[in-house]
């Protein structure tokens, strides 16, 4: 019987997380499984690989073939590097003790990797908050010195407007009692002024027509008596 070890879906959808498992190469992806020895999440920063390296290694030892996504991430964890070393054992290339401080030396050095990673990672994400932060921030700024500047223009707006009603307002009140003493003078005393002297005018004019005329007729009087006495004396002397 082949036998694999690969990676078994679950998880919800778009939220996947796979179990690492030993399994007959004829089952289905997600079905029958020999053994679980691992999980892999690969929706964190880094993937979080969680195996049971000695669990594997003996797999790999009795001959399992690992898919490629699972060798890629036996290797990461060192399983083909102690697979490799523990062969070598077994030929007599080298001790176990040699074995293991190679495997150990590293493995020190892949931790030190992965903290280093992890701490780039971490410090980008900080950087990239603090941008995100910064740039709200000074959004903020930007939309508060707006509004105060639409404040301040709108109360200089306001200030300009009843500074010019009261300008225009000033003349015009000191306009209305002049206007008003010259539309107040012919109305009142003016009129009557005036109405007097020519209705006396009118009194007075029959009256001096009256007096011409008499006068007119006391001068014709004695004009028309004087040639009366006049025949009359020329009448005497004729008779003389």
């Amino acid at each position: 019987m082949a036998v694999k070890i690969r990676l078994a879906r679950r998880g919800r959808k778009k939220m996947a997380i796979y179990d690492v498992v030993v399994a007959d190469a004829r089952a289905p992806r997600d079905g029958r499984f020999i053994e679980k020895i691992g999980s892999y999440n690969p929706n964190t920063d880094p993937a979080s690989i969680n195996i049971n390296n000695d669990r594997a290694l003996k797999w790999l030892m009795n001959g399992a073939q690992p898919t490629d996504t699972v060798k890629a991430m036996l290797s990461y964890r060192g399983v083909m590097l102690k697979k490799h070393l523990q062969i070598g054992v077994v030929k007599g290339a080298i001790t176990q003790e040699q074995a293991d401080e190679k495997f150990q030396a590293w493995l020190e050095n892949k931790e030190k990797t992965i903290a280093s990673k992890v701490d780039k990672i971490q410090s980008a994400k900080d950087s990239v908050k603090k941008a995100a932060l910064e740039a709200e921030a000074a959004k903020n700024q930007a939309r508060l010195d707006a509004i105060k500047k639409r404040e301040d223009e709108a109360a200089a707006a306001v200030a300009a407007a009843e500074a010019e009603a009261k300008a225009a307002e000033a003349p015009k009140e000191e306009a209305k009692p002049a206007e008003a003493a010259k539309e107040e003078a012919p109305k009142e005393e003016a009129p009557e002024a005036e109405a007097k002297p020519a209705e006396a005018a009118t009194e007075e004019a029959p009256k001096e027509e009256e007096a011409a005329k008499s006068e007119a007729k006391a001068a014709d009087a004695p004009k028309e008596e004087t040639p009366a006495a006049d025949k009359s004396a020329d009448s005497e002397d004729k008779k003389d």
